[in-house]
């Protein structure tokens, strides 16, 4: 089953059966330095969109996608607890990038890169923080 949205921007189809994810922001200038340079070696870009819009992230246009959002309640964005967003990685390469421009750009240290054995023999991953608080990943599942 494909699925597909409308949009002037966006419009490409996907196998994904995961429509988007939405993470909150307090600051969409400070967010989007973030996930520009975190989500690039993970082959994400950011989609244009009007000034004052949130920030759109995909992959070739592809489902899901990511956006980034003041809470609509005016309050102030907040991270789940027992929560994160996992990022597939081709390389492990581009994990060790994702987290090295993480920790850059103003991101915190939630577990260097590395094999995570319990999750498999070849689960290499990092987790990060956003300056916001919410907890990210990026795994790779291939061998070195």
């Amino acid at each position: 089953m494909k699925f597909s949205i409308k949009s002037t921007r966006v419009n490409k189809m996907s196998e994904s059966v995961i429509s988007h994810i939405t993470l909150g922001t307090s600051d969409y200038e400070r967010a989007s330095r973030f996930y520009d340079a975190v989500l690039n070696p993970l082959g994400f870009s950011r989609v244009p969109k009007p000034a004052g819009k949130p920030p759109l992230y995909a992959v070739n246009g592809e489902m899901p996608h990511l956006y980034l959002y003041n809470p609509y309640d005016g309050r102030p964005a907040t991270w789940g607890n027992g929560t994160h967003v996992a990022f597939k990685a081709n390389t492990r390469q581009a994990v060790d990038k994702f987290y090295k421009e993480a920790l850059a750009k103003g991101g915190t240290d939630e577990g260097a890169p590395g094999l995570r054995e319990g999750y498999g023999e070849n689960y290499y991953a990092a987790y990060v923080r956003d300056p916001d608080g919410n907890k990210l990943q990026a795994v790779c599942y291939e061998s070195a």
